[in-house]
């Protein structure tokens, strides 16, 4: 039985990170996966691991994988970490609600990758001598980005995998 539900971990998380991966080559064909100012649908799936556990190594590598399409190493490296961060803080804040949502799970990729993210962008692609500056717009542009998809697009996506149950059903149990 703990092999089965083994396997069902491992399942499941390859296919948030396949999904994750799909939608964020999806959002580049309108141009919205890289840069600054990305509006990723994928990004509303970092909502997953109020569900399940196994999203948290199923976003990370989906990430990974998705960030190959940026040509950069440093996102590679860093999008995952933000990513990674993110999905825990949203596992350990599920919990958390407010008129039965979890806002603060909500929030927890949008801080993590302003602050990453806008920190890799300050120092690797901004000129020399934009300091915090450079650091705060950078961040600003990243997490009001996230802010749409995770908060504006999270709530009814979190909604609908609620009343349905989708990581409730025997299938899916991690």
């Amino acid at each position: 039985m703990a092999n089965k539900k083994r396997i069902n971990f491992i399942i499941t998380g390859a296919l948030i990170a396949a999904v994750y991966a799909g939608l964020t080559y999806l959002s580049n064909i309108f141009g919205l996966a890289y840069g600054p100012i990305q509006l990723r649908v994928s990004e509303v799936l970092t909502l997953l691991p109020a569900f399940t556990p196994a999203a948290i190594p199923g976003l990370t590598i989906g990430c990974f994988i998705a960030n190959i399409g940026s040509f950069n190493m440093l996102d590679m490296i860093f999008g995952s970490f933000a990513t990674l961060i993110a999905a825990v803080a949203t596992y350990l804040l599920k919990d958390i609600k407010f008129k039965k949502v979890p806002l603060l799970s909500m929030l927890s990729p949008v801080i993590a990758n302003a602050v990453i993210i806008g920190a890799e962008i300050a120092y690797f692609f901004l000129p020399e001598g934009a300091g915090v500056y450079g650091f705060l717009i950078s961040a600003l542009e990243v997490g009001i980005s996230e802010l749409i998809v995770c908060v504006g697009f999270g709530i009814p996506f979190y909604l609908i995998v609620k009343k349905y149950r989708i990581f409730e059903r025997k299938h899916f149990k991690a």
